[in-house]
């Protein structure tokens, strides 16, 4: 690439689009600790306020690959700056919402500006800097990003406590302001003039409607049980809106979504990274809080001081690891990855209340380790499979893979969770070892899968060379 900025100005691009992924990041779990409050003050069931996240995960998944489709076509920086514009926006009426319902409606509007926010920051990343500096740039841009996800609950808890839960949505607008006036100075234009400009919009509609039905149905499968009615007719047409859009894209000059790019093992790979990546954490951080709180009794303040180090880890890694990829590739810290990933899952199948503290951390030091290793990596191994001018097209679908990881992760673990509660008169550690247990599974599946799949993409490297 040959742009005429500075090299130095490529880092203020990458801080401006940073802080915008970041804000997306943190909206993600700075709202789970003003429920409460929320509860309180617009007078919100618990129903209700599960679809505060609910809804947000959902229009996130379902228009992660339509948002990077636009991207690729119209251009990265007009849609992220549309995109920027629409989350500030929501975030302003969300905070001034009068009733649960609106807050809900703007938590959707939230989630398809952050669908947006995730793919085409992401795509401007990748497209600035060359392929020996991808690394680097992907691994920072992670870490500022996934220091959103951990500061989310800390920060949402000193705003609560010190103005009320309006100012978790309100704090993003200057904030997102700052980001867009960083970009508007430095990013450069990206649409790659290759692609067609026109838009597959059936294609759209019924992926958005396939994968919609699909994250509803895992979201709520627990809730109805997974032989109802309901899950199964919802699968059913989410199973049959994926094959029309199969035979619509196929037909299409423009697709929305490139099934051919299925077949590429690289890309393929990346995918399957991400998904048990999400699949993992989702369920883990789910459960470690309760293990604490349930078994161990400890006060709020020191379960979110003993799960820090998880998240710490990831910011800390992510630019070290970027290195690394850069010099060596991405196979050996995704291998290492998910081989720690079991290790962790592990020793936590073995906890007990008497679990000596020291023991505790390990594990969760060395799931933060884990997750390191994997996020950035993934994500670099999806793109660099893929032609440049499917960049965000790329990031959109290989997180949209993400979400749906975590979604099922979370959905398919706390229904082994209480199953297993159950059978042994409400044990809190059975139903724990045993979604433990379906970690260290997926975990080891990956790892072989992914052992095998980028060996012979290596084999494939060195025969073209």
């Amino acid at each position: 690439m040959n742009y005429s900025f500075s090299k130095n100005k490529k880092w203020w691009v990458l801080i401006g689009v940073g802080i915008a992924s970041f804000l997306g990041c943190i909206d993600f779990t700075i709202v789970t600790v003003t429920l409460p409050a929320i509860q309180n003050d617009l007078h919100a069931t618990i129903e209700q306020l599960q679809w505060i996240i609910n809804i947000f995960i959902l229009a996130l998944s379902s228009f992660m690959v339509v948002m990077g489709r636009l991207a690729d076509i119209y251009g990265r920086q007009k849609v992220l700056y549309i995109g920027m514009t629409i989350f500030a926006g929501s975030s302003l009426l969300a905070g001034c919402a009068v009733s649960i319902q609106w807050l809900i409606f703007w938590r959707l509007i939230q989630g398809i500006s952050c669908a947006i926010l995730y793919t085409a920051s992401g795509a401007i990343i990748s497209h600035i800097f060359s392929v020996e500096e991808r690394g680097r740039a992907m691994g920072i841009f992670f870490g500022i990003s996934f220091t959103g996800l951990a500061a989310g609950p800390v920060l949402g808890g000193l705003i609560v406590g010190a103005l009320s839960w309006r100012w978790v949505f309100l704090v993003n607008i200057p904030i997102m302001l700052l980001s867009l006036v960083i970009c508007i100075l430095s990013v450069p234009r990206s649409r790659d003039t290759a692609l067609s400009t026109k838009i597959d919009y059936l294609g759209a509609l019924i992926l958005t409607l396939a994968i919609s039905s699909l994250i509803f149905t895992i979201t709520q499968g627990n809730n109805w049980g997974w032989a109802s009615y309901k899950v199964l007719i919802l699968l059913l047409f989410s199973v049959t809106m994926f094959i029309i859009l199969y035979y619509i894209e196929e037909q299409h000059k423009s697709p929305i979504i490139k099934f051919s790019l299925l077949i590429n093992r690289g890309y393929i790979s990346g995918i399957i990274a991400n998904f048990f990546l999400s699949f993992f954490y989702s369920l883990a951080f789910f459960l470690m809080p309760l293990f604490l709180h349930t078994i161990r009794h400890e006060s709020a303040y020191t379960i979110g001081l003993m799960l820090l180090p998880t998240t710490l880890m990831v910011v800390l890694l992510s630019p070290i690891v970027g290195k690394i990829v850069d010099r060596r590739g991405p196979q050996k810290p995704l291998l290492w990855g998910f081989a720690l990933f079991i290790i962790s899952a592990a020793l936590q199948t073995y906890f007990q209340a008497n679990t000596p503290l020291l023991v505790i951390l390990a594990a969760f030091i060395i799931m933060g380790i884990a997750w390191g290793l994997i996020v950035g990596p993934s994500t670099i191994l999806a793109i660099n499979s893929l032609p440049r001018s499917s960049e965000a097209l790329a990031i959109g679908t290989s997180w949209t893979f993400h979400n749906i990881g975590g979604s099922l992760g979370l959905s398919i673990g706390t229904a082994i969770y209480h199953i297993q509660y159950v059978k042994y008169n409400n044990s809190f550690i059975a139903g724990y070892h045993s979604a433990m247990l379906l970690l260290v599974a997926s975990s080891m599946f990956t790892y072989i899968f992914l052992y095998k799949s980028l060996r012979k993409i290596n084999i494939i490297l060195i025969s073209n060379a």
